[in-house]
């Protein structure tokens, strides 16, 4: 599995990124970290321990023959990506087979946002959902020593930090609120503990910015780096608890074994000025007129991708048993 990036902003030119710059909503500039620390900290961290346990439905590359010996995507789940590749560990260590699940940070899937306080929730709401749902249906492999890391140190940390870590942040605001409403809590005691956990939290995404920058540079402007440093600062006050609140409703949503997707809005990318191409004369037949710095949907939902400053076009030629998702 690649990495996901966020494309709103950027301007889109003959279906490549043409230029990566931050986008002007407040909200997917929370995305944007979220993604990089996600995919720069976590996922790189995971796949050094062989215990990658989600390989975004936005871009992956499976051997179609295993996939197909292990059953498949499953429609009767909402996190299908995370499932696939639990089960693939599962299904590889029950049969004796040796097998590899890596994410590499190098190519590039381009995905729209939701610009939306609305859509945004009813994604983390599926996402929580997916995941309760992936927990109990492989709830066998946690902490069972024949399915290695991913059993005894992956699936754990995900039960403990992320199917509960919001169930256990709201009885932490809860228990602090309390303690002092009835004076438990000193002021100086407070304001270190607060600090303390701005601190901590906006360290890992600042180291995640630092890595991007390192590493690959994408973000050209200097401003939209000093941006992304604020942010991790202020997305602790705010923000945060909005996703917790939206993972708790995925929590509830998951007891009533809810299976809606629910609708996402999209509205399209931002192109180069002198971009023009037929698919806007045809879009604009009868429907009025378009709008000639978006592109529509239909052009980026896919994906594209990139390897390092060049793009690259992945063709397999008939009969390869490789399958490229989606």
């Amino acid at each position: 599995g690649g990495i996901v990036r966020i494309a709103n902003g950027c301007t889109v030119d003959g279906g490549s990124v043409d230029a990566v710059i931050l986008p002007k909503s407040t909200l997917v500039r929370f995305q944007v970290l979220e993604y990089l620390r996600s995919f720069l900290s976590a996922r790189v961290g995971w796949n050094t321990i062989g215990a990658t346990l989600i390989i975004s439905g936005a871009f992956g590359a499976f051997r179609r023959s295993v996939v197909a010996e292990a059953g498949g995507f499953d429609t009767g789940t909402v996190g299908e990506d995370m499932e696939l590749i639990v089960r693939l560990h599962r299904y590889c260590r029950d049969s004796g087979q040796p097998y590899r699940i890596e994410f590499i940070p190098d190519p590039v899937a381009w995905t729209e946002a939701p610009e939306s306080v609305r859509q945004l929730g009813r994604q983390r709401d599926r996402w929580q959902r997916g995941l309760a749902q992936v927990i109990g249906r492989h709830r066998r492999m946690i902490l069972n020593p024949k399915y290695g890391v991913p059993g005894l140190v992956a699936l754990p940390y995900y039960v403990v930090f992320e199917l509960f870590g919001p169930v256990i942040e709201l009885i932490g605001y809860t228990a602090f609120i309390v303690a002092l409403m009835l004076g438990y809590a000193s002021p100086a005691y407070t304001i270190a503990f607060l600090a303390l956990a701005v601190f901590l939290g906006s360290a890992i995404s600042i180291s995640a910015v630092a890595l991007e920058e390192v590493s690959f540079r994408r973000y050209r402007r200097f401003r939209d780096l000093l941006v992304l440093l604020g942010v991790a600062l202020v997305e602790n006050f705010g923000y945060r608890q909005m996703s917790t609140w939206w993972r708790l409703h995925g929590l509830v949503s998951a007891t009533r074994r809810d299976l809606q997707w629910g609708s996402m809005e999209r509205k399209g990318l931002e192109r180069s000025p002198d971009q023009t191409t037929d698919l806007d004369e045809e879009s604009a037949g009868t429907a009025g007129q378009v709008d000639p710095t978006r592109l529509p949907p239909s052009e980026y939902d896919s994906g594209s991708t990139e390897q390092g400053a060049g793009w690259i076009h992945v063709r397999f030629e008939a009969g390869t048993d490789v399958g490229i998702l989606p």
